[in-house]
């Protein structure tokens, strides 16, 4: 038998070093009496807890750390500890060394994947207002932590030692989880905002401070009688960390570098790294620091780029999903509310207080210097409460060198816990980001400039969907008095944890990129690829690629800030089916479906969604030659403004013959013959007879303008169709041909017409329409592509397209949304 001691100093744990695997319950072992079967199972609880936590807490829109603790505690003596049987059987004394190690373990690799996301040159940038901010944000809660010390440490033994007691009550109380941060930033779909830039870079100088304010902790964790050992380890620890910037950093990148260009890191490489993670946390534990420490340290020295995309894909599910939350219990384990008296109840609800209010309060002042508004410099301070990991690790390492007791380890867990949760629902409420003050208007392609530069924003989600777009651009008639700024958005769906959150939006030029190494980066180099070599080929057009990386649910945000950002007057976005090879149409992921709803409900400019039926190439032709054909269906409207705003610049190409064919209805075919009322009074009949009316002296003047400025000629042609009802609006457009090779239509939301009016009842994807749902079905025809466009019509388009979820709305509450004022300016 072997001994050893855990937890308490009078606390003798005996354990046999045999007892590892039984030999079965048929010859009557007891599985939980074996270190193996009892691991097991202690994290298979510990995991199915978290994640029971995780979906109670996710409707309060709570990080994944906060419940994650609170399961930990759960578990420990404050709850289920409690239960008869449960700790003694469960969690037996002897099982927590082996816990603790495989706990451990994950933390090292945990934070080294935390150092491989974390890109120094971000320091670089942030300037002196983000490091105003980290340092405003520490001094506060610092002092408070200082105080906070002086109350509780005068009632505690005479051995705590006071000043590492100082030092790590307050790094708890001060430093900000960039981890945590950047989670609820990216939940909040701030962390692309200013607010959210500004935090995170401050955050990560908060970081960096904390680190050192903790390496001085350890240092002095023993007594003055071993102070020169202290200063040792604190020069032991820089040494280490130089080694690592002049040594081992340029060595990882000469390895990454052998490896040839388009042949994944070999196994020998990655192997390389993960042991020298291990070593790295070996070496600082030895100088008296913390195997976290040193694992940290080496992630941040991994070069940007593949190797750090595959160390998180090989690494980040298994780490955080199964190792990270038994550090979580184990922390849960040593927390025990029992051992908080009546009276620090009362503190801890007033140090909980003061810390978020320093945070906040020094925030505020550093924000006020900056001349940022009030409300920013709150949200800011609220945000930078953020905890996490590195204060339970502190708080960890404080209770293993016995400077914390059980009640101040215990109150801590509850101050970080709250300050935490009381983040996203503040946030959440409280803040609402304002949009850019400088006016952005060309949000249409009827109002941008005919000699100016036309920005256009196009997503792709796969390979497939990138030669369709590229012909469409290619017909968009660059020209040297109107080139085409071009932004490349690669759609991808956020499956991981939070490997994906620090990498959204990511800018790169594909000559600045590595070699892909992963699937998802191979995808959008070869999409990148292929629009630069556009771009090479192509006179008057400049390619912008981006990548944006989000859950499918809220991916449309992101396209709207960037195309807010950069202030883009048409989106184009791939239907949600594609042609299969006996001429149908497929649906391919549904979620593309409800990202082109979304984006219609909240887009910032006009919206295009092309069905792709194979849109021809661009054949290098002389100036008189034709090599494409394209229609514009006009029923009228601001869509169909739209849809004829892009079909007349492309026109102006010398490749393109172009069709505007109009239906009109007949003179006996008015809406209100075809609403279904018996009240010929009725209130919404008026108002569309009117609305009806000015809508149609638009459409002629914009027709008219059309007409007159191309009259002379040749490759446009057109044509008026009068129709007498929708059957025969269907049928005129069922008798289209495939000489065309693409047509344009607008969607025609909000606007009733009576050659429409109820189509969109047997509307199988409403978002194109009902005369977009009909080109796009799969018995119209097997070659014309179609591109269903919206035009953005002001701050009223959000109230008009309502959810993405409400699209299947009646002909009455479309009448009833569209009865504001009408003024010429919104449409033009």
């Amino acid at each position: 038998m072997a001994m050893a001691t855990t937890r308490a100093e009078d606390l003798i744990v005996c354990y046999s070093p045999k007892m590892v695997t039984a030999k079965g319950i048929w010859k009557g072992d007891n599985p939980l009496d074996y270190s193996i079967p009892l691991v097991i199972l202690q994290m298979t609880i510990v995991v199915a807890t978290t994640r029971i936590m995780v979906f109670v807490l996710k409707p309060l829109r709570q990080p994944r750390v906060v419940s994650e603790i609170l399961g930990g505690v759960i578990l420990g003596p404050s709850v289920l500890g409690r239960v008869q049987g449960f700790a003694s059987t469960i969690f037996p004394s002897r099982s927590v060394m082996v816990l603790e190690t495989m706990a451990n373990v994950g933390l090292v690799y945990f934070l080294f994947l935390v150092g491989v996301e974390i890109d120094l040159t971000v320091l670089r940038t942030t300037g002196k207002r983000a490091l105003a901010v980290a340092i405003g944000g520490m001094i506060l809660p610092f002092v408070v932590g200082i105080c906070f010390t002086i109350v509780l440490h005068e009632r505690k033994p005479k051995s705590l030692n006071t000043a590492t007691y100082i030092l790590l009550l307050g790094v708890t109380l001060s430093v900000t989880a960039f981890p945590v941060l950047a989670r609820i930033l990216f939940e909040l779909k701030l962390i692309n905002s200013e607010i959210g830039k500004l935090a995170m870079s401050s955050a990560l100088l908060n970081v960096m401070c904390a680190w050192i304010l903790l390496a001085f902790a350890i240092a002095t964790a023993d007594n003055d009688a071993k102070s020169f050992a202290s200063l040792w380890v604190l020069l032991a620890s820089v040494g280490f960390v130089v080694v690592c910037i002049v040594f081992v950093r340029p060595a990882i990148t000469w390895m990454v570098g052998t490896t040839s260009e388009g042949e994944p890191l070999s196994e020998f490489t990655i192997c390389v790294i993960l042991t020298g993670a291990m070593i790295s946390g070996f070496i600082t534990d030895a100088i008296g620091t913390h195997s976290v420490f040193g694992a940290f340290v080496f992630g941040l020295v991994i070069p940007n780029g593949a190797l750090g995309v595959v160390l998180l894909e090989k690494l980040d599910d298994f780490v955080s999903g199964l190792l990270l939350p038994l550090f979580f219990a184990i922390s849960g384990l040593k927390t025990n509310f029992a051992s908080i008296d009546g009276r620090t109840w009362g503190v801890l609800a007033f140090i909980t207080f003061l810390s978020c209010a320093g945070k906040i309060a020094g925030t505020m002042l550093v924000t006020m210097f900056l001349r940022m508004p009030y409300n920013d410099g709150f949200i800011l301070g609220v945000l930078m409460n953020a905890k996490g990991l590195v204060e339970l690790i502190v708080l960890n390492i404080g209770k293993d060198r016995k400077v914390l007791d059980d009640e101040s380890f215990s109150v801590m867990v509850i101050v970080a816990v709250v300050m935490t949760a009381i983040i996203s629902p503040i946030v959440a409420t409280m803040y609402k980001p304002t949009r850019s003050s400088v006016s952005y208007e060309r949000r249409t392609l009827q109002r941008a400039l005919h000699d100016g530069e036309l920005r256009l924003l196009v997503c792709i989600h796969t390979h497939r969907n990138v030669p369709a777009i590229i012909n469409l651009l290619e017909a968009s008639n660059p020209t040297t008095k109107s080139p085409l700024c071009i932004y490349v958005l690669h759609l991808v769906e956020l499956t991981g944890h939070a490997s994906g959150m620090l990498i959204v939006h990511n800018a790169r030029k594909s000559k600045h990129v590595p070699t892909a190494k992963n699937r998802t980066q191979a995808q959008s180099d070869n999409i990148i690829n292929a629009f630069e070599s556009f771009e090479q080929h192509s006179s008057f057009v400049s390619i912008h690629p981006l990548t944006a990386i989000s859950p499918y649910n809220s991916i449309h945000e992101d396209i709207c800030s960037v195309a807010e950002d950069k202030r883009v007057a048409l989106v184009i976005i791939p239907f949600h089916k594609q042609q299969t090879v006996d001429g149908g149409m497929e649906g391919t992921n549904p979620a593309f479906g409800s990202v082109n709803q979304n984006l219609l409900a909240k887009a910032p400019c006009s919206v295009g969604i092309l069905v792709d039926r194979g849109v021809s190439g661009s054949a290098r032709v002389a100036a008189n030659e034709v090599s494409r054909q394209i229609c514009v269906l006009f029923f009228g409207g601001p869509d169909d403004r739209e849809a004829l705003a892009y079909g007349w610049r492309m026109c102006e190409n010398p490749g393109i013959a172009l069709t505007v064919l109009r239906f009109v209805p007949a003179a006996n075919a008015t809406l209100s013959t075809m609403l279904p009322t018996d009240d010929p009074d009725n209130p919404n009949v008026l108002t569309v007879e009117a609305t009806s009316s000015w809508e149609n002296g638009l459409d002629d003047e914009y027709i008219n303008d059309f007409r007159s400025k191309n009259d002379d000629d040749e490759s446009i042609v057109y044509t008026e169709n009068v129709v007498n009802s929708r059957e025969e609006t269907v049928a005129a457009i069922r008798k289209l041909d495939n000489y065309h090779d693409l047509l344009i239509v607008g969607r025609g939301h909000g606007v009733m017409s009576p050659l429409t009016t109820g189509l969109t009842d047997w509307s199988e994807c409403p978002e194109l329409g009902a005369i977009g749902d009909i080109l796009a079905e799969s018995d119209f025809s097997s070659t014309v592509s179609v591109l269903v466009i919206q035009q953005y019509i002001g701050s009223s388009q959000h109230e008009l397209t309502g959810s993405p979820h409400s699209t299947s709305q009646s002909d009455d509450e479309l009448i009833h949304r569209r009865t504001w004022s009408p003024k010429k300016t919104d449409y033009i």
